[in-house]
């Protein structure tokens, strides 16, 4: 399985010690040289013990299309851009981003997308994680992981975690 993923999967996980996850449920996860600069920026808080570069499981790539990265920069941060561009390029059989205009537009160019809510979905149906909810919580809390009202209970309700 090919999965390429934006900064906010990685970095929320990260962020409240469940980083592995990617790895346990995914096996291999790219990410384009835009977001590993963004994971790496000394303002990004990036727990000590997580060392990107000698994480075996995650792979840094360049997208070949610049052009098209340019083009998507238009509407998009640069890391999203050069996601769906290596999504596209790899031929993923998954992109994990969670903007809304940027899973917009992968979804319009034929992509597989999903966020940081379907790893916790992923996670939980794989026997990861018992239940979603103290993690999405803990992502909302310690992450900062912004999520609105309504698709939190939604997403809870689609889990039987009301």
């Amino acid at each position: 399985m090919i999965v390429v993923s934006d900064t906010s999967p990685v970095l929320n996980l990260a962020r409240i010690g469940r980083f592995e996850l990617l790895a346990l449920l995914y096996k291999q996860v790219i990410i384009p040289t835009a977001v590993y600069a963004e994971l790496t920026a000394p303002k990004r808080e990036l727990p000590v013990a997580i060392d990107l570069a000698s994480t075996p499981w995650l792979t840094v790539a360049a997208p070949k299309d610049h052009d098209r990265v340019q083009e998507l920069c238009e509407d998009l941060d640069p890391g999203e851009a050069e996601a769906i561009v290596l999504a596209t390029e790899f031929h993923a059989d998954l992109l994990l981003v969670d903007e809304r205009r940027g899973r917009r537009i992968a979804a319009a160019l034929g992509l597989t997308v999903t966020g940081l809510l379907g790893v916790l979905a992923d996670a939980k149906k794989a026997g990861l994680i018992e239940r979603a909810k103290p993690v999405l919580d803990e992502l909302i809390q310690k992450a900062r992981f912004w999520i609105g009202p309504d698709l939190y209970r939604e997403f809870l309700a689609a889990l039987d975690e009301e």
